[in-house]
């Protein structure tokens, strides 16, 4: 075997498949090393993709040219685009997932990428020399590996450790051993570590279950796919929802005395936005009952995930405390759930190519910078794959800014403010979300893809063409009008208030229940954009977005021009804050530790006030 690569990607899940395939298709010699080929990109917790926000990174992967998406509609089962009774800005797709067919599909895509070798071995030492540089790496296998890239996307699997009540096992996931070196070889080379804790709920068996006592959960009538690249997806599957319950809340608490989160085996900080149930019980104490969702993992299986009931409890307990909730009276529990606890390192040690500033060449992706989450772990893979390739190619390295996607938003955070528990992306965490819509993903990226070579020109030539004719479109319903007769038939039958005289379009469909599908269907000899635009139900969307929110949008570009004016001061790599007498003590540490590359991005780091940031300014324009 040849084992001198350019990049090499540690770690077969979400994030290292995204980097993998990214660096590759960049034409740079690749390998992914991987403990096991056929779970790569296993669902090990929920088998879902997308959701509240998240959704909005599958669509942002998409764009860029990755394959998150593409197997997402490949594999699922049931889609939703959630939020949709709220404005556009959160809307957000997600897919109930075949958890068998999904790594299938990830391995082919791996197996027909060119420049890129997959290689079953363990990773068990990243090689670094005296000058903190890496050098490539070495297997459980005996096999050593050179490279002068690695990216390191090891999931959970960093001095992993299992618990379920009392019992505990070093393991990365359920049966797959933990990587015991590598977290504290790295640590003796600078980086510093922590300890963070994630779980997932029981797998019980679909024929145990009472289906009459459930209400049924449909997906959309017209399923939307995430990626460019799916013309169609449908509806396979139903899910079925239930509720725990006062007697449910009794009978876990009589679990907690051997529960690892409440007897101290647990160290790490768990998700604070996806609690096990006994921490739910433990904080909301007054709460009659939580949502349980029953999620069936695929349709060659029996096995559905209990969702809303992650859980370390001892099994006795998991197993009386499911029969005590409706629909579950007699279930059987293929797989009990467990808490997994895992090192990871503290993220304001990246640069924003997410390369560490303190061991060159080493770029870390996924939950080892404290993430949770599929969508988050595989743009960071994506990121991190694309910028060692441009790296070995000596080119600029792609950094995604707050108002270009959330992804950007979602490194940014994690450079400046760091995280002490696992960091989930929410719609409430952009501040220009109007602006990053799942919606529009195509547009705000798709030229990144495009020039990266990760992505066809005739995509991104589609893509103008589309935005181009949304674009006029808009301005022709300035143009066209519906007399008084011919709208307020259709203005009384939503219970809107009628016109009294001619009115354009553009005008009508700024209220708030007019739809503008229907303002078309009245009008006659539609100017060619619009003729365009009322064939396609996607670019009508968001005709009728551009429009509605208007003023909105307007007020975004706004904030955005004074965000990017601070993004352009620019602050020296060898800047002095020593020099600066006046600086907070804790914000002095903050900004030589992270080494802000700009006005902006100094004023978003924990710690550093607004008093601080003038006396920076102030300094610079000296």
């Amino acid at each position: 075997m040849d084992n001198v690569f350019d990049v090499i990607i540690v770690g077969g899940g979400h994030a290292g498949l995204e980097a993998a395939r990214s660096a590759a298709m960049l034409n740079v010699k690749t390998a992914i090393i991987t403990s096991n080929l056929d779970t790569i990109c296993v669902p090990s917790c929920n088998p879902n993709i997308g959701g509240t926000a998240k959704g909005h990174i599958v669509k942002e992967i998409d764009a860029l040219g990755g394959i998150q998406g593409l197997i997402a509609d490949k594999a699922g089962l049931q889609f939703k685009m959630l939020n949709k009774s709220k404005g556009p800005a959160i809307w957000s797709p997600r897919a109930q997932i075949d958890k068998d067919l999904y790594p299938i599909i990830a391995k082919h895509e791996l197996e027909i990428t060119k420049n890129l070798t997959i290689i079953q071995q363990t990773v068990s030492e990243i090689i670094v020399t005296k000058n903190n540089e890496v050098r490539g790496c070495k297997t459980l296998e005996n096999e050593e590996f050179a490279a002068k890239k690695i990216v390191l996307c090891c999931g959970t699997f960093l001095n992993g450790k299992i618990f379920i009540g009392q019992e505990a096992v070093w393991a990365g996931r359920f049966n797959e051993p933990s990587v015991r070196k590598i977290s504290d070889l790295l640590e003796a080379n600078g980086l510093k570590k922590g300890r963070l804790k994630t779980g997932t709920p029981p797998r019980i068996d679909k024929n145990s279950i009472d289906y009459s006592k459930l209400v049924i959960e449909k997906g959309d009538v017209y399923p939307v796919p995430f990626s460019f690249r799916t013309e169609k997806v449908e509806n396979k599957i139903v899910c079925h929802s239930t509720m725990t319950n006062l007697t449910t809340h009794d009978v876990l608490r009589k679990g907690f005395a051997e529960s690892p989160m409440f007897t101290g085996l647990i160290k790490g900080i768990g998700p604070r936005y996806c609690p096990s149930i006994e921490d739910k019980i433990n904080r909301f104490a007054d709460r009659d009952g939580h949502k349980i969702l029953l999620e069936p993992e695929g349709l060659n299986t029996d096995s559905v995930y209990v969702n809303g009931f992650s859980t370390s409890l001892p099994k006795e307990i998991q197993l009386e405390g499911l029969h005590t909730i409706s629909g579950l009276e007699n279930c059987k529990i293929i797989r009990y759930g467990y808490a997994i606890e895992y090192d990871y390192f503290y993220p304001n040690q990246l640069n924003y190519s997410l390369e560490s500033k303190v061991i060159s060449g080493l770029y870390i992706a996924g939950q080892l910078n404290g993430t949770s989450g599929y969508e988050e772990a595989a743009c960071q893979g994506l990121i991190a794959g694309i910028n060692a390739g441009l790296s070995i190619r000596d080119k600029e390295p792609l950094h995604l800014k707050r108002n270009e996607a959330y992804i950007g938003v979602l490194i940014d955070d994690l450079v400046n403010k760091s995280t002490d528990e696992p960091y989930r992306m929410f719609t409430s965490l952009a501040e220009y979300r109007l602006l990053l819509r799942q919606d529009n993903a195509m547009e705000r990226l798709s030229k990144y893809g495009a020039e990266l070579g990760l992505i066809p020109e005739r995509v991104y030539e589609k893509v103008l063409r589309d935005k181009n004719n949304v674009e006029n479109a808009f301005e022709e319903t300035k143009s066209v009008k519906l007399r008084a007769n011919e709208v307020n038939g259709y203005l009384k039958e939503i219970q809107d208030s009628l016109v009294t005289e001619t009115t354009s379009i553009y005008a009508l469909t700024k209220r708030g229940n007019v739809k503008i599908k229907n303002l078309l269907d009245l009008a006659n000899n539609l100017p060619e954009n619009l003729s365009i635009i009322k064939a396609s139900p996607e670019l009508l969307e968001k005709l009728e977005t551009a429009i509605k929110y208007e003023g909105y949008i307007i007020k975004q570009k706004n904030e955005v021009a004074y965000f990017l004016e601070n993004e352009d001061k620019r602050i020296p790599d060898n800047f002095d804050y020593d020099t600066l007498n006046s600086l907070s003590t804790e914000a002095r540490i903050k900004l030589k530790q992270i080494r802000p590359k700009s006005i902006g991005q100094a004023s978003r780091i924990s710690g550093v006030s607004a008093t601080d940031i003038s006396i920076i300014s102030i300094y610079l324009r000296l």
